[in-house]
C-alpha cells in the first residue's frame, strides 16, 4: 500500500500554518530546529518503551496498547508535574472509552527529567499562546505502543474524534514492522479534510482540536513484533479535563 506523506514545513512556519489550517507537520530535522536539541538527545526518551504496560481500560478485552501517563502544568519557562491523576474524557469526546476514570502508570522519573523532554513541552506551549493567548498550560502526556499480535492494531478505536483540549502533539517516536496506520484530519466545520502517514521516526503533528477532528487508520504488521510507538500531549487552558 502506498503511503502518502504530509506536507512537511519549516519550523518557523510551525504556528502560522497551524493557524491557517489547524493542524501542521514537522519532519525530524525541522523538529530538533523547532526544540533546539539534537535527536540524539531525543533517542533518551526512547529506553522505558519495551516497558510500558497493558492498557486494562480498553473495552471488549483489547489488549493491543500499552500506556503510561502523566500531567504537567507549563506556566511560562515553568514546567511543573503534578501528582498522579486519572485520565478522563466525557462521552462526548469519546463515545467508546469516555465516561470513566482511568488510572494508569506513570511515566517513568528518567525520562521527563530529560533535556529533550522539557525542551519538547517548553517548545509546543510556546505554540499554544500565539492561538490562544499566554496563560498557563495543563498538559496530560501519555506514551503508547499499538501491538498487532492479533493481527492488527488499532490506534484510534473510537474512530474520528477531538480529544476536549485546545491542542493535541503526536509524535512518531518509531514504527517497526507496520503498514497502514494513516492519519486522516478533518476540519470540524466543512468538508474538507487530508489524509497521509506519519512514518519517519520523529516525526511531529500538532492538532488545533477545537477546529479539527483526527483519526488513524489500524496498524497491520509486516513482520514478527510490529507495532509503532507514539507519544500524545494534549494541551488545555484553564484546567485538566474531570468529570463535572
Amino acid at each position: 500500500m502506498t503511503m502518502l506523506a504530509p506536507g512537511y514545513i519549516e519550523s518557523h512556519q510551525f504556528a502560522c500554518t497551524l493557524k491557517a489550517r489547524g493542524y501542521s507537520v514537522l519532519n525530524a530535522g525541522k523538529l530538533t530546529s523547532f526544540i533546539r536539541h539534537p535527536l540524539a538527545e531525543l533517542e533518551s526518551l526512547q529506553p522505558d518503551r519495551d516497558n510500558l504496560p497493558l492498557d486494562n481500560f480498553l473495552k471488549n478485552s483489547g489488549r493491543y496498547r500499552r500506556r503510561r501517563h502523566s500531567c504537567f502544568i507549563v506556566n511560562h519557562q515553568s514546567l511543573t508535574r503534578v501528582p498522579r491523576r486519572a485520565h478522563y474524557q466525557s462521552t462526548a469526546y469519546k463515545s467508546l472509552h469516555g465516561g470513566m476514570h482511568r488510572l494508569f502508570e506513570p511515566i517513568a522519573q528518567h525520562t521527563v527529567q530529560q533535556p529533550a523532554w522539557k525542551a519538547l513541552m517548553f517548545a509546543i506551549s510556546g505554540i499554544c499562546p500565539t492561538i490562544r493567548g499566554e496563560q498557563p498550560w495543563h498538559i496530560e502526556a501519555h506514551q503508547f505502543r499499538i501491538n498487532t499480535r492479533n493481527g492488527i492494531g488499532r490506534p484510534t478505536p473510537e474512530g474520528a474524534h477531538r480529544n476536549g483540549v485546545d491542542f493535541v502533539a503526536i509524535l512518531l517516536v518509531s514504527r517497526n514492522h507496520a503498514s497502514c496506520g494513516e492519519t486522516r484530519i478533518f476540519k470540524l466545520e466543512g468538508p474538507n479534510g487530508q489524509r497521509f502517514t506519519l512514518s519517519p521516526h520523529w516525526t511531529l503533528l500538532l492538532l488545533d482540536d477545537q477546529r479539527v477532528i483526527h483519526e488513524s487508520t489500524p496498524i497491520q504488521p509486516t513482520a514478527e513484533n510490529a507495532y509503532p510507538d507514539t507519544l500524545l500531549l494534549t494541551s488545555r487552558a484553564g484546567a485538566f479535563l474531570k468529570k463535572t
